[in-house]
């Protein structure tokens, strides 16, 4: 497959890793992590004012809508891969893939609503950041396990249970949060969504740091009450499959991106790190082992390419199969890659002060997301087989 970008989007991505590397430093992120809110609202405001918060959410509810891609037509999923892999590059810790992908997907979705298109232009012009609550402990990867329930009153909806990992459910203004209106604990009908701002009484979050440089939430939801227009859609299911596939090649794109900085940095180590007066980097087994990182980012690079074309596909088989096959695929190369560049760099790559090991901790992290490269395989086997 041939794939080149076109030039709305080259201009997108170039001007994107031009303030990255001017911007976003690895010494600049090291002492924003050390700050109490560890994201930054001058880089926040900088994405809205790129137009990178607008992308993917449509230009009636004050969002960019979809930019001309190589054959002509509108897409917003590979605007998305750009952003995405740029940020990989720089290893950027704001909530954009909560907010914009995640919860905007699953607002843009429901676009009919009123709630979910003020939602919309909030997120677009920088104002809101959100967090989309829809895994919970007992359920592991499995959306559809929903024991929050969400008990019909006169006056609205009464919410109890809990969320787990929440990403970026710490600096988020509102959530996105799936509870159980009828049907089993773990039955894909039943699931209702619902618009909560983090400032409702019966709400509670316990806020970690992650240990890739991110942050979470584990949340608390005892006796919510909410008023019926909370609740912006009763086929909760369907809509997460859907944002959480469009998340999942998201990170594919960020891990690549990651994944090229730690071969353009560990090539960067090979030449000037010297052994018995000479760069090791001319030692052959060395350039055989960079010859095999640099075909594991290429593969992914691949898959992830085929992911954003065929996330917004109407054939949900298909879907489903290319982004279960992209996550597996791009979780075993980023394993690959990441520990190679750490064992290239020795002893320094696992110190703190280098950005060997930051890199190998979030393509890890990544893995983990949404489902590990294992479950990722067994989900494309049951798929197959079906």
């Amino acid at each position: 497959m041939e794939f080149s970008l076109a030039e709305e989007q080259q201009q997108l991505q170039d001007s994107l890793r031009r303030y990255l590397e001017n911007k976003y430093t690895f010494d600049q992120r090291r002492a924003q992590l050390k700050s109490a809110d560890k994201t930054s609202a001058a880089h926040w405001q900088a994405f809205a004012e790129f137009g990178l918060l607008g992308i993917g959410i449509p230009e009636d509810c004050g969002g960019l809508g979809n930019t001309t891609n190589m054959s002509g037509e509108g897409s917003a999923s590979e605007d998305t891969m750009i952003v995405m892999s740029s940020f990989g590059r720089s290893l950027v810790v704001e909530p954009y893939l909560a907010t914009v992908v995640l919860c905007g997907s699953v607002l843009g979705q429901l676009k009919d609503n009123a709630a979910c298109v003020t939602a919309l232009a909030s997120i677009a012009e920088g104002n809101r950041k959100m967090a989309l609550a829809c895994y919970e402990r007992q359920g592991r990867y499995q959306l559809s396990y929903v024991a929050t329930t969400a008990t019909l009153e006169a006056d609205g909806y009464l919410l109890n249970g809990a969320k787990s990992v929440v990403i970026h459910g710490d600096v988020a203004d509102s959530f996105i949060i799936s509870a159980r209106v009828n049907g089993k604990v773990d039955a894909k009908q039943g699931i209702a969504l619902f618009l909560v701002d983090k400032n409702t009484p019966g709400l509670t979050l316990r806020s970690y740091a992650t240990h890739d440089g991110m942050s979470a939430a584990d949340m608390s939801i005892v006796a919510l009450r909410l008023p019926a227009s909370a609740m912006i859609s009763d086929d909760g299911y369907s809509i997460l499959e859907r944002a959480i596939g469009y998340g999942i090649a998201a990170l594919c794109a960020e891990a690549v991106g990651a994944m090229e900085a730690l071969n353009e940095q560990t090539l960067a180590y090979l030449k000037t790190r010297k052994q018995f007066g000479v760069a090791i980097g001319t030692f052959q087994a060395l350039q055989h082992r960079m010859v095999d990182m640099f075909i594991a980012t290429e593969q992914a690079r691949s898959i992830t390419i085929l992911a954003a074309l065929k996330v917004g596909s109407e054939d949900d088989d298909e879907r489903r199969k290319v982004i279960a096959a992209a996550k597996a695929l791009v979780g075993q190369s980023a394993r690959y890659v990441g520990q190679q560049a750490v064992q290239l760099h020795g002893g320094m790559g696992v110190v703190d002060e280098l950005a060997i090991s930051h890199y190998f901790k979030r393509l890890t992290a990544i893995d983990m997301t949404f489902g590990d490269s294992q479950h990722q395989r067994g989900q494309l086997g049951e798929l197959l087989a079906a």
